[in-house]
């Protein structure tokens, strides 16, 4: 049975889509620990991370460097956290949030009913931001 992020990979439930290759995709967490907080989601499932081959793994952080450079510049953070755990869902993702402080590594704090409109904006904010870092080829034009 496919997992939820495959799902949303092939279109079949919403996702807030920011980048987009033939390797990953990122998508915006539905429970962000700050507004801009990303998922970098392999295309392939994988459950731990220690299982996916060495080339997707270095893809995968590159890809969450770039995002992370990107929040870092957009909302004025001193760090972007970075994070790979995987219980809640067993398919390789790596998580990518705008920080203020380490408490905002505190996954209990997610937000667990984000106002869509708050969401729809940092999406436009980060693509836009991706775009302006030079890298529009992986952004998409519709977000959904």
């Amino acid at each position: 049975m496919p997992s939820v992020f495959s799902r949303i990979i092939a279109g079949e439930l919403p996702g807030r889509f920011v980048w987009q290759d033939e390797v990953c995709v990122a998508f915006l967490s539905i429970n962000p620990v700050t507004d801009g907080h990303t998922l970098v989601v392999s295309r392939t499932e994988v459950d731990r991370w220690t299982d996916a081959d060495e080339p997707l793994v270095l893809h995968l952080m590159s890809v969450a460097r770039l995002i992370g450079g990107a929040q870092q510049s957009e909302w004025d953070c001193p760090r972007p956290g970075l994070l790979i755990q995987g219980f809640e869902i067993p398919h390789l993702h790596v998580h990518v949030w705008p920080t203020y402080s380490a408490q905002d590594f505190d996954l209990r704090r997610s937000q667990l009913d984000p106002d869509p409109r708050v969401l729809d904006e940092s999406g436009r904010r980060l693509r836009g931001r991706l775009r302006a870092n030079g890298l529009g080829g992986f952004v998409p034009d519709d977000p959904r």
